[in-house]
């Protein structure tokens, strides 16, 4: 028995709300320039990327963190850090340094883990010509982007629990 599929027939003013959808869906996201961020209230890093997250733990820097994420990085990886699947999960960024029990291999994973972020944060991702993720280097100074992370440490799915 064969089955047959008929796909069905849309008048041009059914076609037309078809598109008129999908063109909305695409722009659902709204503006995706880059939100200005104010670090006034954090202490300034100056010229010179540091390596490893220099407000790590800081509440102002968490603050000003919360909101720039919100701004800047929800729309793709979700409110509250939380993905909704377009983008990464961000709370995950640092999951595999929560297993080492030594403080010495966590802090040099939390090292790496920064690195890493702040290679992404400053050159974006691109794949086969895509851009996945916008660079921000030269559009938010390192103090936005280390209070983001500072804000992300806050949000982690696994928190750190090394022992000495």
């Amino acid at each position: 028995m064969k089955t047959h599929f008929k796909f069905p027939t849309l008048s041009s003013g059914s076609l037309a709300a078809v598109l008129l959808s999908l063109s909305c869906a695409a722009w659902a996201h709204g503006d995706v320039t880059p939100q200005a961020v104010d670090t006034s209230t954090l202490p300034p890093l100056g010229a010179a990327w540091k390596n490893e997250n220099p407000y790590r733990s800081n509440a102002a820097a968490i603050k000003v963190g919360t909101s720039a994420y919100t701004q800047n990085c929800a729309r793709c990886h979700g409110l509250d850090a939380i993905s909704g699947g377009i983008a990464p999960d961000l709370r995950r960024l640092d999951n595999e340094c929560s297993t080492q029990k030594d403080v010495k291999k966590q802090a040099m994973c939390v090292r790496d883990v920064d690195e890493y972020f702040l290679g992404k944060f400053r050159r974006g991702v691109t794949r086969n010509g895509a851009v996945y993720m916008p660079p921000f280097e030269g559009i938010l100074n390192q103090e936005a982007a280390w209070s983001i992370k500072s804000y992300l440490e806050t949000r982690r799915e696994k928190p750190l629990l090394a022992t000495k």
